[in-house]
């Protein structure tokens, strides 16, 4: 959809970013990234809301109420909200996992300074780890809620993408692969549809290869608007 813009437009770099979070999440879905791993997804999330807020300010003062309302959107809850997401999740896990962990390692330490006959074996000991476990219970992240969010999420794309047919038709792909995994997600979150084995890699996928429809478009606006002409092949509206 072409719009008049007083500045030069911010789309591409909103289709960058968009990009970034593809990539990432589709990691995760095809289980390649260890829960380690979380935080920085969540670091490279905040960068592309950042982007995304942007684009959409700039879009909505330049009336592209589809591109800008789409963006204000993903900026906030696939970006910034998702970012969130993944650090409680993160700490979560590390609450849990230390508190796994920790009967083990206050078993292995008092072993060892008994070997070595140090002072810290004539320590006070340290409470037991019953004690600790009551004290610091944290627990295991639960998705289940994330599944209605992302519903609302999965709805709203879903029915604004007709309105894409007025795009390329790479861009009303790129939606479509989107809706596609936003509608698995509910059901992997929340349980309520589909085999995880199976749709999870589906997501990532679908993430993988609307990522790349994402930058070749970033390119393809960047290029032929640098060069004034078709310097990258962009496929005419689905509708006029």
């Amino acid at each position: 959809m072409s719009q008049e813009h007083s500045f030069a437009t911010p789309g591409p770099a909103g289709l960058a970013a968009l990009a970034v979070a593809c990539f990432g999440f589709a990691a995760v879905f095809l289980g390649l990234v260890k829960p380690g791993g979380l935080p920085l997804l969540g670091a490279w999330l905040i960068g592309g809301c950042l982007v995304q807020f942007t684009v959409a300010v700039m879009e909505l003062k330049d009336h592209n109420i589809l591109g800008g309302n789409v963006f204000l959107f993903f900026s906030a809850f696939f970006m910034l909200g998702a970012a969130i997401s993944v650090f409680s999740k993160f700490l979560l896990l590390a609450g849990s996992g230390a508190l796994i962990a920790q009967p083990a390692v206050a078993a292995a330490v008092k072993a060892a300074a008994a070997g070595l006959g140090s002072a810290v074996a004539a320590a006070p000991a340290a409470p037991a780890a019953p004690a600790v476990a009551q004290v610091f219970m944290f627990p295991k992240p639960d998705a289940y809620v994330e599944g209605w969010m992302w519903m609302a999420g999965a709805g709203f794309l879903t029915v604004v993408t007709p309105g894409y047919a007025k795009g390329n038709a790479l861009i009303f792909l790129l939606v479509i692969l989107i809706d596609i995994a936003l509608w698995l997600i509910v059901g992997i979150d929340s349980g309520w549809y589909g085999n995880p084995a199976i749709t999870k890699p589906i997501v990532g996928y679908c993430l993988i290869a609307g990522g790349w429809i994402g930058i070749y478009l970033a390119g393809a606006t960047v290029c032929n608007t640098v060069y004034g002409k078709p310097v990258f092949w962009v496929p005419k509206p689905l509708v006029k």
